[in-house]
């Protein structure tokens, strides 16, 4: 179990059957549909008065454990969701740590003209801009614990995700990436690092919880149109690209 000092609700499960529309290898009824996949505990704090300050400014706290394993031919992975625009036309962000394990972010544009994989670990925060969906996946062999702040003025778009079958490459056991062919064009995935931004407050081995009272850090969650240039920042390409074999 991981660690977390505060009341914890029971967890939405995400399952074998719920997963079906987005994996590499649809399952064909050998594998348990009912297989938990991954818990998302959501709306956590630590404190009736932290609770209370969030849910003021529209804001949530989660964590989410991925255990290790395949599904099929691909690693352990989350289904996949786009954000939608706030009122003035952005579409949110969200920002994740990674508490425990090995995460692999695979961001991309609606359209996949950008896809880009971040690889993070333990202390590793990643802002997820606006206008990228994302997946996450455990490549490692221990459970991935992760915390995540996102505002709760919208609910996460996974339809496209489903529409198209899951991303637009898929991260196999074996840790190569194919691409998904409902996507046109070659996919290629550049590699990305998480880098702190100091408008977000996101210093180095600074828990996401610690913004938690303070505003400033966390304006950025609900008015991202303030913070554009900042965005920029957040995923610093690293000079390599990781080309999706096609399916044989």
């Amino acid at each position: 179990m991981f660690h977390w000092n505060g009341p914890l609700p029971e967890p939405h499960i995400r399952t074998l059957a719920d997963m079906n529309g987005v994996l590499a290898a649809p399952h064909n009824g050998a594998d348990d549909p009912d297989r938990p996949l991954y818990f998302m505990y959501r709306d956590l704090a630590l404190n009736e008065e932290d609770r209370l300050w969030l849910s003021g400014r529209s804001l949530r706290y989660d964590m989410t454990v991925i255990p290790p394993g395949v599904i099929g031919p691909e690693f352990v992975k989350t289904k996949g969701h786009y954000h939608p625009e706030n009122p003035a036309g952005v579409r949110y962000p969200e920002v994740y740590e990674v508490i425990e394990g090995e995460a692999h972010f695979l961001l991309q544009r609606p359209d996949a003209s950008d896809v880009v994989l971040v690889k993070a670990g333990a202390g590793d925060v990643v802002v997820i801009p606006p206008g990228f969906g994302h997946v996450t996946i455990n490549p490692g062999n221990v459970d991935l614990v992760m915390a995540n702040l996102v505002s709760t003025a919208f609910s996460s778009d996974y339809a496209p995700y489903a529409a198209m079958g899951g991303a637009a490459c898929y991260e196999m056991a074996d840790g190569t990436f194919v691409k998904n062919p409902r996507y046109p064009g070659t996919a290629t995935v550049r590699m990305a690092a998480p880098l702190p931004v100091p408008a977000f407050c996101t210093a180095p081995g600074t828990p996401i919880y610690g913004l938690v009272g303070r505003e400033r850090c966390l304006s950025f969650l609900n008015r991202p149109e303030e913070y554009i240039e900042a965005f920029n920042a957040c995923l610093r390409d690293v000079g390599e690209n990781c080309v999706c074999a096609p399916r044989p």
